[in-house]
This record gives structure tokens, sequence and C-alpha cells, in this order.
């Protein structure tokens, strides 16, 4: 999605995306930024991190980067509150940062100790930075919540049990929550994207990418700018009315 496009969608907005390092956090990042917001860029991988804030800030985008365990209930907190006081308050947030850890073993190979991992990271993580921002979302009168779900439990994928349950979990999060804080005027929708080439999913076999290649409408490799747009939409206004929803970017791999 270009800047051209996008340029008048989030004007003086201020948006916190979470796992924005590198791959499809950074992309989103690079796609908000460039439609006129203020961007918190919040990661576990510090050095990663510094080195993204830096080349951005180099371009002249509005971003900064801040510290985030999401297994670490005061990190998320600390997080958050150093974000909203950098932007001075919150319109948007993108729940980007997981782990998949459970790639390629089967239900019976999970260790009790990396189920409990996955768990507390990409669902427990996700509940409490929402929790975090809330306040100043619902200051906002605009607020919007994006989570990144996945297809994978769209479809059932095998051997990456805890990593699929994990975002199934995102999905019915999404869709409560966006009951609950609907009064509020804050949107909560989710994006499910497929296989895409970043550097977390360098793990997965190449006989899983061709399944996907094979099933696709579109019968290409899925890069991190095809997902950008959905987000995008997701912050703007033109998604006010639009909410409790799940967008699976997939190349029509799965309809639903």
């Amino acid at each position: 999605m270009s800047a051209t496009s996008t340029a008048t969608l989030l004007p003086g907005r201020r948006i916190l995306v979470t796992g924005a390092a590198r791959g499809l956090g950074l992309a989103f990042v690079e796609a908000i930024a460039a439609a006129g917001a203020r961007v918190a860029m919040a990661d576990i991988l510090q050095d990663t991190l510094a080195a993204s804030v830096s080349t951005l800030q180099q371009r002249g985008l509005a971003v900064e980067g801040f510290s985030l365990d999401l297994a670490d209930p005061a990190s998320v907190q600390s997080c958050a509150q150093a974000a909203i006081a950098w932007m001075g308050g919150l319109d948007g947030l993108v729940n980007n940062a997981a782990i998949t850890n459970s790639g390629g073993k089967s239900s019976e190979q999970l260790a009790l100790e990396m189920w409990d991992r996955v768990m507390d990271v990409n669902v427990r993580g996700t509940w409490l930075m929402t929790n975090a921002c809330l306040p100043a979302l619902r200051t906002s009168g605009r607020g919007a919540i994006v989570n990144l779900s996945s297809d994978t439990p769209l479809w059932g994928a095998p051997n990456l049990l805890a990593y699929v349950a994990s975002k199934s979990a995102v999905i019915g999060m999404t869709r409560s929550l966006a009951r609950e804080v609907g009064a509020d005027n804050i949107t909560v929708n989710a994006v499910a994207p497929g296989l895409t080439l970043v550097e977390a999913t360098e793990y997965v076999p190449q006989a899983r990418h061709q399944h996907y290649l094979d099933g696709r409408a579109l019968q290409r490799d899925q890069l991190p700018e095809d997902v950008c747009g959905a987000v995008v939409f997701a912050l703007s206004d033109m998604a006010r009315f639009f909410t409790g929803q799940v967008m699976a970017v997939n190349g029509g791999f799965v309809m639903h």
C-alpha cells in the first residue's frame, strides 16, 4: 500500500504497534506513519527496534521505540504508559506481537511450558496491553483496536496447535471486546493474515509454503505489504461502523 494512496487516512492519529521491530509489525508502522500518524513502536528485540526506529526517523516519519515484554505484566503497563505519554494520547492500538514456538510439533509433542509461554504472550499479553490502553482510547473518542490473528484457526493448520489455539482466542476476544467497548465508540477488529514471507515464518517447511501457493486464489507469495491495507483501513475513519469483524488477508486461501 503506497504512501500516496494512504496519506490522508490517519492524519494526526496516535497509534501504538506491538511487535514493531521487524516483519509484519514494521510494515504496519511504515504504512501507518506514511498515512499521517505518530507511531509508538514496541518490541522485546531492543537492538532491532532501535535500528528500525532510526531508519524510519531518518525518513522523516514520526516514530519512537519502547521496550515491551508481553509475558511481563509490569512491562506491558510501563510500555503503554510511556507510549501514551510520548504521543499525548492514543487513538489506535495494533496488537501484533506474538510468538509461534509450537511449529512442527504434534499435540502430544508440545511441552506444558511451551503451551503456557505461547498463551502468556499471545493471549494474556494481548489482553493486558488492551486493558492498559483502554482509558486513553476512550478519551480519544474514535479509538480503534486491531488484533493480529492468523488464518490458521480458520482452516485448522496441523502441527501448530498452541499457536493456532492462541490465535483462535484472539478472534474470540475481538468479538467479545467489540461488544464491551462499543458504547465508548471504540472499534475492535481482527486481521488474519495467511503465510507471509517474514523472519517469523522462516521455520515453515517448504511443503507448507507450497500448500498455501497451491490453495490461494491469487497464486503468489504473500508479502508484508499485502496485509497493511486492512490494518490501515481498520484504524481509519472509513471503518468507524466496522467492528467485531475478522478480515482474512490470505489471497483467497481461506474464504469466509
